[in-house]
């Protein structure tokens, strides 16, 4: 209890100048009424123009949605009405699943859609009982098209097929596949989303890949081929591409309109719950007058907020979605500190108070650091006391020090720009996984989502896979943007540097590595479902896997979706928190 004590201590007592965040519990929504007057806290901070003194800017535009327009959002979906429906949509569509008189093809053609259209949160044990049923039985031996939905169903969910369930498909030197597959085009597009979910050594899956991938570019042309066929699924998030599937779904012939209903009006439900978390780390957000004091940094809380709802996908999870959201704005304002403001004599200050972690170092920042150390500071105590009641463990020193990496990251990448140093790749990669972020996120999720502290370093390699995956990903949509503003060289130019390639080869290079990324991930993640010591970690697996997936979405297409105004992204989170779904 003396712990619990000590934490409280440091945590600051709400006045009429400090306002503590109200949270969400993991059920509910407990949100101050949008009437609630604004919190301003003023503080006078004097901040250079960065013209005058040599700083660079980041000539970020303004957000595109403000407090006022964020707090207005409402809608019809938050009523009971609407959740007696859902409930009994729900109770419809397990029947169908569950129906014995079912075949095997389309009872998985079922469970992959449900999953896709984002409603198979509602039939987890069900789901899992049919598989594990299927994986015990081996009733997965059919052909090419069955045979690899099995696989990659059985996979994503903690039954671990071996790769020799294709074997059969070889030639009779198994060196290749059969020629005669070449006319299954079904098979093949499921043969290739199998092979995604290839682990580190699996050869089969290689081969597999590049055998329909041969054969599936020959329909449309080479340089489409990545457009045409989109992420695989296991690459793919789920909630931000809900309605992209279910407006595909509702075009198929087979397409069944009590699923499809389930479908529109989950999506519809979930929207508003968004709405509410979205309404309160926006008035986290205005309390903490970063953007006010500091207009150097992004304003982009509602894109910060997209984020959280491809890496928690859980509806019951809307605590952890508010705190990821917090994380995703603070990285965002250190970021800009470190590669838009500072100098680099503040940056070192800054650098060296956040490695001591106590309020006493910070006398020595200006002003404007001082603002952003103390939210920093005051966020990690309030979600440690959270983490001590409800867990019964000190976070801190376990938060703090990937907060410290991370901030030393910055630090060197500050060092590089302004000694015009050019670092080769692999000095590039061993800084950069680290300084693009996700290990303040994983970190803080850790505590979430698992019970013991003994088994973090169990998560080591497949935490460094995602951050890895989340770096290449950002390289390959915002590089070109951020060394023309003023910034080390990334990932592709790094490579170019090296080795004297084009830019597409180097394109090219960074896609592989991202495929060897998921491989590892691949191999660390997929957990055995009968392995009880590792279920307590299923949703972390999960989180860290989305926190890759959600990276590709953002960054698709070579697009920024975080710092673009007129993103594709940007549609999609429109469509996401602000428009209902008909």
């Amino acid at each position: 209890m003396s712990t619990i004590i000590a934490i409280q201590a440091l945590l600051p007592i709400p006045t009429t100048k400090t306002y503590l965040s109200h949270g969400l519990d993991k059920y509910s929504s407990r949100c101050p009424s949008s009437s609630t007057p604004r919190p301003r806290l003023r503080c006078s901070l004097q901040v250079s123009d960065p013209i005058q003194t040599g700083r660079r800017s980041g000539g970020y535009p303004p957000a595109l949605w403000d407090f006022d327009t964020i707090q207005s959002l409402n809608t019809e979906y938050k009523g009971e009405r609407h959740m007696r429906r859902e409930e009994d949509l729900i109770g419809q569509v397990r029947e169908m699943l569950v129906h014995e008189e079912v075949d095997l093809t389309p009872q998985l053609e079922l469970i992959d859609d449900l999953h896709k259209l984002g409603i198979s949160c509602h039939f987890e044990n069900e789901i899992l009982q049919i598989l594990k049923s299927i994986y015990l039985n081996q009733n997965y031996k059919r052909d090419l098209y069955s045979t690899s939905l099995a696989f990659r169903l059985l996979r994503q969910n903690g039954f671990i097929l071996p790769q020799e369930v294709f074997d059969c498909f070889k030639n009779e030197k198994g060196t290749d596949f059969k020629p005669s597959l070449s006319h299954d085009r079904k098979g093949l597009l499921q043969l290739y989303e199998a092979s995604f979910l290839s682990r580190q050594g699996e050869e089969t899956l290689q081969l597999a890949r590049e055998f329909a991938t041969k054969i599936l570019q020959k329909e449309v042309d080479e340089r489409d081929f990545e457009t045409k066929m989109g992420f695989p699924s296991h690459w793919r998030v789920q909630m931000p591409n809900a309605r992209l599937h279910i407006d595909a779904y509702r075009k198929r012939t087979d397409m069944n309109p009590v699923v499809l209903e389930l479908a529109i009006l989950d999506t519809n439900i979930v929207q508003a719950q968004f709405q509410e978390e979205l309404k309160e780390t926006s008035r986290w957000w205005e309390s903490t007058s970063l953007v006010q004091e500091l207009p150097f940094v992004r304003d982009r809380i509602v894109e910060c907020y997209l984020w959280t709802t491809g890496v928690i996908q859980r509806r019951e999870h809307g605590y952890e979605r508010i705190m990821l959201t917090k994380i995703n704005a603070l990285v965002t304002t250190i970021d800009d500190v470190f590669d838009i403001y500072g100098t680099l004599e503040e940056l070192q200050l800054f650098t060296t108070t956040i490695q001591r972690w106590d309020l006493e170092s910070m006398k020595q920042l200006p002003p404007y650091m001082q603002l952003c150390y103390l939210a920093l500071h005051k966020f990690v105590i309030e979600e440690a006391y959270e983490t001590l009641k409800e867990k019964g463990f000190n976070s801190i020193p376990y938060v703090t020090k990937w907060w410290v990496n991370l901030v030393e990251s910055y630090m060197k990448e500050a060092t590089w720009y302004y000694n015009g140093y050019k670092p080769s790749m692999q000095e590039y990669i061993n800084n950069a996984w680290i300084s693009i972020g996700g290990l303040p996120i994983l970190s803080h999720l850790f505590f979430r989502f698992t019970d013991s502290i003994e088994s973090m370093d169990k998560y080591r390699d497949m935490d460094r896979a995602s951050c890895t995956i989340l770096r290449l990903a950002d390289d390959m949509g915002t590089s070109l943007v951020e060394v023309e503003r003023g910034d080390v060289p990334k990932a592709i130019q790094c490579y170019m540097n090296e080795t004297n390639a084009s830019e597409e080869e180097a394109r090219e290079y960074v896609r592989r590595l991202i495929e060897k990324e998921w491989e590892k991930m691949n191999t660390e993640t997929m957990w055995d479902d009968d392995d009880d010591d590792f279920t307590l970690s299923k949703y972390y697996c999960e989180v860290v896997a989305n926190l890759a997936r959600m990276a590709q979405f953002i960054y698709q297409d070579g697009l920024d979706g975080f710092g673009m105004k007129d993103s594709k992204v940007n549609k999609l989170l429109k469509e996401l928190l602000f428009e209902r779904y008909e």
